[in-house]
């Protein structure tokens, strides 16, 4: 599976809504369990970003419509990057010419 890193970002909709947090993050969970993905891990930070989860999901597609489906509800805005684990950069490095 691939690995996703998300940064995300409360709206003003997500403030105003602020102790429904923990729910709402119980919610993604199971929507990107239900897809085939896997909750990785997540982090309340400090500075520009709110929040950090780490996912992973099968393939772009899929981790594209659980983004979608949790940006859709208007509580964060999300940053997210594909993320390789030491093994597959090391791969990418075996490969090179």
């Amino acid at each position: 599976m691939a690995t996703y890193v998300s940064l995300m970002s409360l709206t003003q909709k997500g403030i105003e809504a602020i102790k429904e947090g923990s729910a709402r993050r119980e919610a993604a969970k199971k929507m990107i369990e239900s897809m085939g993905g896997k909750w990785v891990g997540f982090y309340m930070l400090f500075g520009e970003w709110d929040f950090l989860a780490i996912t992973e999901a099968p393939d772009d597609a899929t981790a594209a419509k659980v983004l979608l489906m949790i940006a859709g509800q208007g509580n964060i805005r999300t940053h997210t990057m594909k993320a390789l684990t030491e093994a597959e950069y090391d791969n990418v490095l075996k490969s090179l010419p």
